[in-house]
């Protein structure tokens, strides 16, 4: 398939991101010591570390199934959620792993809304769940003279994702019953309808932020267990406050798939914590070979299966409609 010359320039630009990420990075930090932090890595931990990794990502993909109400088959779901991760290799003209996934998914459904509102609820339940896990870090590390604080700002973001779920529908039915020449107005209807689906399934939305949270503490502890050994010896609070924000700041638009973003953000928010920035870095872009290497098994898996998804609904998916 040919690549766009708006593809090629995208992905110019967050190449030049990485570059420029990657060069701060080595100008300001002592090369020996990140690659001393590199050498002390054993390639038991590594492929340990890679393994869990790719364990978790068969929770995330579950998860995601879930939320799109089981409507084709899971090994389906699967593949289409792997074939997000090559996506995120960033590859010219690849677009991101959710918008991938989710096409897979459509073309296997043939219904956009439903697909849409799982995409979007999915994201939206992981950045909830991760600003979770980092004020309950903030929590931990700062005392109980900031827990306050970080319990009413937790409150405050769950509060808000709920909302927005739960307005959307109305907000969307109102606005093209009352301007109905408005495009995309069967789209817009479909998406809410979607969306209010998931709203009257409370207990579907908890067990999803459940999942998400839990999914994210084993990232967590697995970076954790890449750190170690490196040299990074931090009380575990500090990692499960920045962690989460630097995985936040990698997702902004403007690398390679974090490269270098998510390394010095990690770096910047761990050193209050007495973590040396240079063996973080090098811990951090363990972590980023491990992403790569998922995404390309990712590719891998999707090329070996022939390449799409069949428009073959799950039994019983109409029950779960």
């Amino acid at each position: 398939m040919a690549v766009s010359a708006k593809a090629l320039r995208k992905w110019g630009l967050r190449a030049a991101g990485s570059a420029l990420a990657l060069a701060l990075i080595f100008h300001f930090l002592p090369r020996d010591a990140i690659l001393e932090g590199f050498r002390r890595l054993t390639p038991a931990v590594f492929l340990g570390v890679l393994v869990a990794f790719l364990a978790a990502h068969v929770a995330a993909a579950f998860k995601w199934w879930l939320l799109m109400g089981r409507a084709l088959p899971f090994g389906q779901a699967l593949r289409a959620h792997f074939a997000g991760l090559a996506a995120n290799l960033a590859l010219p003209g690849a677009a991101g792993g959710d918008a991938v996934r989710a096409g897979l998914a459509h073309v296997a459904l043939k219904d956009g809304p439903r697909v849409a509102a799982a995409a979007v609820g999915d994201r939206l339940i992981d950045m909830v769940g991760l600003a979770c896990l980092s004020l309950l870090g903030l929590v931990f590390v700062a005392g109980h003279a900031n827990a306050t604080l970080a319990w009413v700002m937790a409150a405050v973001v769950v509060g808000g994702a709920v909302t927005a779920l739960y307005i959307f529908p109305a907000f969307a039915r109102w606005l093209w019953g009352r301007h109905p020449g408005l495009p995309a107005r069967d789209l817009g209807l479909r998406l809410a309808g979607a969306f209010a689906m998931l709203g009257r399934q409370p207990g579907l939305l908890a067990t999803a932020l459940g999942l998400s949270m839990a999914i994210q503490t084993l990232l967590v502890y697995l970076s954790i267990q890449l750190a170690e050994p490196v040299g990074v010896h931090i009380p575990a609070a500090a990692w499960f406050f920045g962690w989460p924000i630097a995985k936040i700041v990698a997702t902004l638009p403007i690398s390679l798939g974090g490269l270098g973003v998510r390394e010095s953000s990690l770096a910047a928010l761990l050193a209050p914590f007495g973590a040396d920035p240079a063996l973080v870095v090098a811990s951090g872009l363990a972590w980023q070979a491990i992403l790569y290497l998922a995404g390309l098994l990712g590719g891998l898996v999707l090329l070996l299966s022939g390449g799409g998804l069949t428009a073959r609904p799950a039994p019983g998916a109409e029950r779960s409609r």
